[in-house]
């Protein structure tokens, strides 16, 4: 008879991945459901160059870690019998259309092709939607020059810089392919001027580097004069519904591996999921998709002494109990995971799908891989998914704008129709083409990033922030920002109707 038949049948589905410490045996592997053990130990060691040690208290703990989520997903496979689910019988209508993207080798010729794709993609929206204010003949920079004092010009440009004159007055450098001009925002004196002088000088001050806008004015050497500003913006619309009744559902940053992570709420998001809760039962069967934008777990070494904050500190097992809590919700339920700037991908944007190292042991069905930002059409509705790291740099350099209210930032990205306007501060991958620039017009714009629920709606597009599962980090109370944790937007698409599901209550 052999001894340690277990172990050597381990050692060899593992071979290459880790190797056993001699003190295992099979005692230690007796009962054991060995199938999900194999998972669990792939999952923490996957992705290591060089075979592991898989030390008997490490087995331990990978043991101790699996019971408790069989326990979990034991009490989650059942759904209640006298729930019926609508959203059950309607089938699956969704596309997810990855931006076209070239990577290229970050020589400076490739950062002017970027910029140079954005302001000819951003100009031809401006062309196709000129407003009554920019009606005429647009003309190149270059062409401007040779004008006299007095002439009315209209002119589309990136804006290469700002500065506020000792007058007070809003002076930017506009730019295209041809040159550069001085635009020179005159500020209102008090009580002359009218609302519409007013408003101009007003929007001046929100414009931003590298955003492409167009701008009326007369020449008056060596300056011209502004008089009107259109940035490219979405066309008025009626807000979309469809025929089906269905729901989608938002969700972002969820920190699985942070030590703040919400995990009573997260059960109970499932428990509700699974027609366990009562609490509007009907909504919850309605539910077809899910859309997460990004940050779905913690990540590790995404910032100094983050190793302190965590609850789990493998980038592996975090996946694992992603995916492990995903796998819980109704097989009916389409998933769309998209990545964010604490996932294991790349830091700059656009970020690509998460690597299949990650998920291999959990290719379900209903759970869709995604890259940062994606189109999504559910349905017939066209969401538009970015994890929203640009946030920050909006917040910072637009007034008006704040952490407390997402939706306000969330509206200038969707004016200047680009995701992330501003280079510099929010890294961006240059291209051939700029795959940040909102080319389609989304009838849901959703994000993340800043951990504080918000809604509003824009000329028929709907904007919604979705919050977060983590608990206020200690950064957040020296900053003073109150997160939101635990509220889920869930969207009706027939009726249009915004519910937002809190799951912070234990009586819900």
């Amino acid at each position: 008879m052999v001894e340690n038949k277990l172990v050597l049948e381990l050692a060899n589905r593992l071979n290459g991945i880790a190797i056993l410490s001699s003190d295992i045996t099979d005692k230690d592997l007796s009962g054991v459901d060995f199938e999900s053990l194999i998972a669990m130990a792939r999952a923490r060691f996957s992705g290591i160059a060089a075979p592991s040690l898989l030390t008997k208290d490490l087995l331990v703990q990978i043991v101790k870690d699996k019971d408790a989520g069989d326990v979990l997903r034991e009490r989650s496979s059942t759904q209640n019998k006298s729930f019926e689910p609508m959203a059950k019988g309607i089938s699956n209508n969704f596309a997810v259309a990855n931006q076209a993207f070239e990577r290229t080798g970050g020589k400076v010729s490739d950062f002017a092709d970027f910029f140079n794709d954005r302001l000819e993609k951003l100009k031809a929206i401006i062309y196709d939607s000129q407003s009554s204010s920019m009606s005429g003949m647009i003309h190149n920079i270059e062409s401007v020059k040779q004008y006299t004092r007095g002439r009315e010009v209209v002119l589309v440009g990136m804006v290469y810089d700002k500065i506020i004159t000792k007058n007070g007055h809003v002076l930017i450098t506009l730019e295209d392919e041809t040159g550069t001009a001085k635009i020179l925002f005159i500020k209102p004196e008090q009580g002359r001027g009218g609302q519409q002088a007013a408003e101009l000088f007003m929007n001046s001050k929100k414009i931003v580097n590298d955003e492409v806008i167009a701008v009326r004015g007369k020449v008056s050497d060596p300056f011209i004069i502004a008089s009107a500003l259109v940035h490219p913006d979405v066309p008025v619309r009626q807000k979309k519904k469809i025929e089906e009744d269905i729901a989608i559902a938002f969700m972002s940053d969820i920190h699985i591996g942070s030590r703040l992570f919400q995990q009573k709420q997260f059960d109970r998001f499932i428990d509700w999921m699974n027609g366990r809760i009562d609490h509007k039962k009907e909504l919850a069967g309605k539910i077809k998709y899910i859309v997460v934008s990004g940050d779905l777990v913690d990540g590790i070494g995404v910032y100094p002494g983050q190793e302190r904050e965590l609850s789990i500190d493998d980038i592996y097992r975090q996946y694992y109990e992603l995916f492990s809590s995903f796998a819980k919700l109704p097989e009916y339920v389409q998933i769309f995971l998209i990545t964010g700037n604490h996932d294991a991908v790349q830091r700059a944007e656009p970020q690509p799908t998460l690597p299949e190292e990650f998920y291999r042991d959990f290719k379900l069905s209903n759970i869709h891989l995604a890259p940062n930002p994606s189109y999504i059409m559910l349905n017939g509705i066209r969401v538009l998914g970015y994890h929203g790291t640009s946030l920050d740099s909006i917040i910072q350099g637009i007034p008006g704008c704040s952490y407390s209210k997402p939706e306000d930032a969330m509206l200038e990205i969707l004016k200047r129709r680009h995701l992330s306007p501003i280079y510099g501060d929010n890294p961006i991958v240059p291209s051939k083409n700029d795959s940040m620039v909102i080319d389609k017009v989304p009838d849901i714009l959703h994000m993340g990033h800043l951990h504080k629920n918000g809604y509003s709606e824009y000329h028929g597009t709907l904007i919604v922030n979705s919050g977060t599962w983590q608990g206020r980090t200690d950064f957040q109370v020296r900053m003073g920002h109150i997160p939101t944790p635990a509220q889920m937007p869930v969207y009706e698409a027939k009726s249009g109707t915004m519910n937002v599901i809190d799951f912070n209550s234990s009586g819900l």
